[in-house]
């Protein structure tokens, strides 16, 4: 067992935070989820910026498609990358069989320009769910006050979700509030909730970059860590107490909180920070090739994430005490995460147009 399989044991699952046509065209894919265990792929705009951009496979292709003057940028990119996430889906279908629908999951986000837009977001996770047409397939929604409720109603009609962009208890909290109301609802229209799986994508290392310099030298590097504790300890209550309980008996799935943006930005620390402290059960770790590389080389599997919650619930304490605003933090780094989602969608439309 390699070091990112000696992940698996303590619960988590470890997906890969990329995806290209030659990443499955040559094997490479195949190999991360025989040798690694990789249980699941996200994609996001600069993810397919660098993709089309620098894969000469999708240009024969882009070259059709551009000589069809009824099709827009955003329908070119659309028909080039829905190819890609049918692929990726076949090839982890076997593990979503195996697993009964716990693992094997593959995400296509939605058009970062409709952040705001709820109807826009619905219409666009249906069309893209149907045209996908895959049982593990996922539809990435930022969590926007407008995206969460789309959340909602989307997890009521049966299409799985990855939300997306959380950064603060609250917004966490809001998720979860729409996963189980949209659950409910489904159980009340007398469907079936045990196939659906949603996860709550929530990002490290930006939390890290930003408050670092508001921070007691003593909590630099550690916030991210400790709220990510607290949102488990949330999840403990919510998911495996009295609230979930009839939706569970009925079979449906926890929400799992998915930990993002796991590549260390700051040079002087650990590069491997972000995995090594967040594995626990029934989470999911996205994680880039750098890191995914780096784990494999250097990483130690441990039961690290229910570890120390009472600290990290000190910290969150100190550091608010301290003047720092944990929510609105996370509001402004939400902010700006759909504003560099938007912005790299705005240049893959560039290359598609």
């Amino acid at each position: 067992m390699n070091r990112l399989q000696a992940i698996r044991p303590f619960g988590q699952r470890i997906w890969l935070d990329n995806l290209s046509r030659e990443l499955i065209a040559s094997g490479e894919l195949a190999r991360l989820l025989a040798d690694d265990g990789i249980a699941g792929v996200t994609s996001n705009p600069a993810i397919f910026y660098k993709a089309i951009s620098t894969d000469q496979s999708y240009q024969g292709e882009l070259a059709v498609l551009k000589q069809d003057a009824s099709l827009s940028a955003e329908a070119r990119y659309e028909r080039l990358v829905v190819a890609d996430i049918r692929a990726a889906c076949d090839l982890l279908l076997p593990q979503y069989q195996s697993t009964r629908g716990d693992d094997g999951y593959v995400s296509l986000e939605v058009s970062p320009e409709l952040s705001r837009d709820e109807a826009g977001t619905l219409a666009a996770a249906r069309r893209l769910w149907a045209e996908i047409d895959r049982a593990n397939a996922m539809i990435k929604i930022p969590a926007t006050p407008e995206g969460i409720r789309a959340f909602e109603a989307l997890t009521r009609e049966g299409v799985n979700v990855n939300i997306t962009l959380l950064f603060s208890l609250p917004q966490v909290d809001a998720v979860w509030d729409a996963y189980i109301a949209g659950l409910k609802a489904r159980k009340a229209d007398g469907k079936d909730v045990g196939h659906v799986k949603a996860v709550a994508s929530f990002f490290l290392s930006r939390v890290d970059s930003l408050l670092d310099p508001q921070v007691a030298a003593k909590h630099q590097g550690k916030v991210a860590i400790a709220l990510t504790k607290a949102a488990y300890a949330r999840y403990q209550e919510r998911f495996h107490g009295a609230e979930f309980a009839e939706l569970k008996a009925a079979g449906a799935r926890p929400q799992f909180l998915l930990w993002a943006s796991t590549g260390t930005k700051n040079a002087a620390y650990r590069d491997v920070m972000y995995v090594e402290s967040l594995i626990g059960d029934e989470t999911v770790n996205t994680v880039p090739d750098a890191t995914l590389d780096a784990f494999r080389d250097h990483g130690e599997a441990a039961l690290t994430l229910p570890v120390a919650m009472d600290e990290a619930k000190a910290l969150l304490a100190e550091v608010e005490a301290a003047g720092v605003d944990l929510a609105a933090a996370g509001e402004k780094l939400q902010q700006d995460g759909l504003k560099l989602f938007e912005d790299a969608f705005a240049k893959l439309l560039q290359l598609t147009a």
